[in-house]
């Protein structure tokens, strides 16, 4: 595709980046074929490359529209085009760069405005977050039926396994909302890691990985949190944390971005390339462990395996997931139209709820299409969104591990 960027955004790292990615585009259409919003809504303009020809007129100088930002507002960032896409094309970079600069020439209604900061001042921070949520969980039986099922019911836990004479020693993501929904979920990685040998060395100072106000067009705030987060860590990564284990696929993505966030950064740049080399999804680590030495005893149950969009197509671990449980005995069912979005990507189910709940149907009925006795995923996003609907139960592989485990 050729190019003729705008003066304004030409000489930027920014510009020098999207017009690379431009460049790479052939407009071949292979992307349309598993995009979810054209496959629900048949529009070229809701589809990769329609996105890829608008945020190229914005950057060439045409003026944005409320109609196009739109059409950028309604893609969920799964990236499964750029699993398909065969020039490798960076969809989801030039999706923010766009974003980032539309929203400068189209301002939201104060509505949104609020709601979007309020989203980030809240979602983003467990220290605000999870008191609230506790709030609603007291309250949950007198809320109207709709609001109910969005909250999850309180869980009382075990306490937390100590690492202080562990042999080995690995870092965890404890996140921003995963830790008030379901706390059970590190706790479930914590019980694996001991059977192995390992302890989860913990850093308070660390919390939202970034992904809410990147995503939101915030990439200051972003910014901050990575460098943030690199602060926490990096002590224990030079004392000999052997690897930084991330529980939310979503987030585990996001975290691979720190590389090109901070590219411009001369203090960060190089922490957040040794980061990511350190970064690991649970499948991804205990794939190189001896699983076969875990005392799992697996139940008698039929499971479906959903793998969220950030494992497949941003971590390319699809299938990772199945060949692990598989591997300790777990009976799997087969799962249709894998490769499609359940709708949840982060605050899309709370900004586009009508197409959100839409996939959310599709992807139920996919995986419901073997008849499972329960469903697994590996992002609490999904987990929250597939949970909403009554039917077949929905938690985290990593629960369902360490519920089998023998004493």
């Amino acid at each position: 595709m050729q190019t003729a960027l705008a003066d304004f955004i030409r000489d930027t790292p920014e510009g020098r980046e999207a017009d690379s990615i431009l460049r790479a585009c052939v407009h071949c259409g292979f992307c349309t074929a598993t995009c979810p919003t054209y496959q629900l809504l048949g529009d070229e303009l809701d589809s990769p490359r329609g996105r890829i020809y608008q945020i190229k007129q914005v950057l060439e100088g045409e003026t944005a529209t409320p109609t196009l930002r739109g059409h950028l507002d309604r893609c969920l960032s799964c990236r499964s085009c750029e699993t398909t896409c065969p020039s490798g094309v960076n969809y989801h970079r030039l999706l923010d760069i766009g974003r980032e600069q539309v929203e400068r020439q189209v301002p939201r209604s104060l509505g949104q405005r609020l709601l979007r900061r309020m989203m980030i001042e809240v979602l983003a921070y467990p220290r605000r977050f999870t008191p609230l949520l506790r709030i609603g969980q007291t309250m949950r039986p007198l809320l109207p039926a709709a609001l109910r099922h969005k909250i999850p019911v309180a869980r009382s836990l075990p306490g937390r396994v100590s690492a202080a004479d562990a042999p080995r020693r690995v870092l965890v993501l404890e996140g921003c909302v995963q830790p008030g929904l379901a706390p059970e979920i590190n706790q479930a990685l914590e019980r694996v890691l001991q059977h192995l040998g390992i302890g989860v060395q913990r850093c308070p100072e660390a919390a939202c990985c970034g992904a809410l106000p990147a995503h939101l067009s915030d990439t200051e705030r972003a910014r901050e949190m990575a460098r943030r987060n690199i602060d926490a860590w990096y002590p224990a990564i030079e004392d000999g944390a052997e690897a930084l284990i991330v529980t939310a696929s979503g987030c585990g993505a996001h975290l691979h971005d720190y590389p090109a966030l901070l590219a411009d950064d001369p203090d960060y740049a190089k922490k957040a390339r040794r980061l990511v080399e350190l970064q690991r999804d649970p499948v991804q680590f205990l794939a190189n462990e001896a699983i076969e030495e875990l005392p799992v005893r697996p139940r008698k149950i039929r499971v479906a395996v959903h793998t969220p969009c950030t494992l497949q197509h941003a971590l390319k671990l699809n299938g990772a997931t199945e060949r692990l449980l598989q591997q300790l005995g777990y009976e799997l069912c087969t799962v249709s139209e894998g490769h499609l979005c359940c709708g949840s990507a982060g605050t899309y189910s709370i900004l586009q709820p009508e197409l959100s709940n839409r996939l959310r149907e599709r992807k139920l009925h996919a995986l419901k299409v073997d008849h499972p006795d329960l469903i697994v995923t590996a992002n609490i996003g999904c987990l929250m969104h597939l949970g909403e609907a009554n039917g077949v139960p929905v938690q985290h592989w990593l629960n369902l591990l360490a519920e089998d485990l023998e004493p």
